[in-house]
């Protein structure tokens, strides 16, 4: 099976802004990236692999640039609609939609790894996510992803020993 040709939307309309806010981290970030990630719905416009049968599934990550807004914040646009729908197959049109967006924060070698998930996006709804300090303080040489947690009883009432990174993103009309 080929590689599709994934092509932009020439005139994306669906613009969305996306917040992040830094709370409580116990230092500076050496680097701070965004992104959108999409993903074909009618996995019918694929064909299978010969072979085992299955559908692959289409999707692609788009990087979002950050501009810092404050000490602790950074805004950015995407456009949900950014990628073309196409018959890359000859099977259907393939149906791209946003399945999430999130932050990769990087110290040393641990990336914090906050993420908006579909129905919050869909519904505007901002993400809270906890990292905990001593993933920041000990970073080694050895890679690590930290996703994070939500607020649970234990970082209520020791939030000194956290940072949290919230994410919001909204329907933008400029």
């Amino acid at each position: 099976m080929k590689n599709p040709d994934i092509k932009s939307n020439p005139h994306p309309k669906m613009r969305y802004e996306i917040t992040m806010t830094i709370e409580g981290a116990p230092g500076p970030f050496d680097s701070i990236d965004s992104y959108v990630k999409y993903q074909v719905m009618n996995p019918s416009c694929v064909p299978m692999r010969p072979g085992s049968g299955a559908t692959p599934t289409l999707e692609k990550s788009v990087s979002i640039e950050l501009t810092r807004v404050g000490d602790h914040a950074y805004k950015g646009t995407f456009y949900t609609d950014f990628l073309q729908d196409e018959d890359y197959y000859g099977m259907g049109v393939c149906q791209w939609a946003v399945v999430g967006t999130g932050a990769q924060l990087k110290v040393k070698s641990v990336v914090f790894s906050p993420d908006i998930p579909k129905s919050d996006l869909a519904a505007q709804r901002s993400e809270k996510t906890y990292f905990s300090k001593d993933s920041y303080s000990g970073a080694t040489s050895q890679q690590d992803v930290e996703i994070g947690s939500q607020a649970t009883p234990f970082i209520t009432q020791n939030p000194d020993k956290f940072f949290s990174v919230t994410l919001a993103a909204t329907e933008s009309s400029k």
